[in-house]
């Protein structure tokens, strides 16, 4: 189905969300058609975020917005539907628009196969009534469908269309860029390089990915890096908890823009902590290129007066090679809490694979390299 159908069939004035890959036809067309407009559509920093945003739109104007999402944002979502949107608390209705990952029966990656499997009944269990859109699903069903949801919407319920894989379509193309010139493989590759034997902590999506190659590239055992696959957000709270526990060792954690925003509330409980063996490097590009390359609003934020802000020791941005070099061999001898902030290009390489081991193998050498 063309997603401009889609659209039109939901016949609503304001979108809001987190970018997923299954969803790229839909959100590249809000791109297209609206870019980041506070009128019509917001990139929001998580799920919750966004659900938060749809009901003071609701609030505002009366009318339903529409909230889109991975499902691995559910679980984001159950608290402010479960006592914010739901009928008996406020009766705020919102059209939800999910692209379901690890759908039974499809292969698809670790961190997707529970919450594939549990897509539905979650949101069966919140009282949200759904429909799985297919590449089969025609105008007409959709039309049908969306009649009984509005008798649904009415009612100051929420519903749902959980979106599989290339149900939607759309030609029109999108073409995401920024000005920086470090490629993220190479600045990951440099902090490989000055962090040797210590512990690395990855987030999730391609920078965990590119890590993997890269030891392989060198020849260079696995065991040193947790690969935070799923969990998007929470990478520098596992490094937090590694770090008060094995203060011996000195903790990198490799975070993104999109992951940072999405749980910022992490960074003051890191900066209350202090530990002095913790570095947190957030690559920023502006973008959640994971899942297609839709902005982020860490473009205009400025993460290292946050960081200070948060109780970090030293902050610091770098958007060359040089000076990246020279702040990793500063960090990694300071003994102190630190964060660095490397401005990125958008991009990786098309031929980027996957780990080739499974999470639970991950776990396990990691575990034993840290308690050698």
């Amino acid at each position: 189905m063309k997603v401009e159908d889609f659209v039109d069939v939901l016949d609503c004035e304001f979108y809001t969300g987190v970018p997923d890959s299954q969803l790229k036809a839909l959100c590249n067309y809000l791109i297209n058609e609206y870019g980041i407009d506070e009128k019509h559509h917001l990139i929001a920093a998580n799920e919750g975020n966004c659900t938060a945003l749809a009901a003071g739109y609701h609030l505002a104007t009366g009318k339903v917005p529409v909230v889109y999402m991975q499902n691995s944002g559910e679980g984001n979502i159950i608290n402010p539907v479960a006592s914010l949107l739901n009928d008996q608390v406020y009766a705020i209705p919102a059209i939800f628009v999910i692209g379901w990952r690890g759908q039974p029966g499809i292969h698809d990656e670790p961190q997707h196969i529970y919450q594939g499997k549990i897509t539905c009944d979650l949101l069966d269990l919140m009282d949200i009534e759904n429909f799985t859109v297919s590449p089969e699903t025609s105008v007409d069903e959709l039309n049908d469908v969306m009649i009984k949801f509005n008798n649904v919407l009415k009612s100051g319920k929420s519903v749902a269309f959980v979106i599989l894989k290339n149900a939607l379509t759309y030609d029109g193309k999108t073409i995401y860029e920024n000005d920086n010139e470090l490629i993220r493989e190479e600045i990951i590759e440099h902090i490989v390089n000055v962090s040797d034997s210590d512990p690395i902590v990855s987030t999730t999506g391609k920078a965990s990915r590119e890590l993997f190659e890269i030891r392989e590239s060198k020849n260079q055992a696995h065991k040193h890096d947790f690969l935070t696959v799923g969990s998007m957000g929470h990478s520098s709270s596992i490094a937090l908890g590694i770090a008060i526990n094995k203060p011996d060792k000195r903790v990198w954690c490799i975070d993104g823009d999109g992951a940072l925003l999405m749980h910022m509330g992490s960074m003051p409980v890191v900066g209350n902590v202090n530990p002095d063996n913790l570095i947190h490097i957030v690559i920023n590009n502006g973008a959640h290129e994971t899942v297609g390359g839709m902005p982020t609003a860490a473009a205009g934020t400025d993460l290292v007066a946050i960081a200070k802000a948060c109780g970090y020791s030293y902050a610091v941005s770098v958007d060359n090679i040089d000076d990246l070099d020279e702040e990793l061999i500063k960090v990694k001898n300071m003994g102190n809490l630190c964060f660095i902030e490397v401005l990125s290009s958008i991009g990786s390489r098309a031929d980027l694979g996957r780990p080739t081991t499974t999470a639970l193998e991950n776990k396990k050498s990691f575990m034993n390299f840290l308690n050698q």
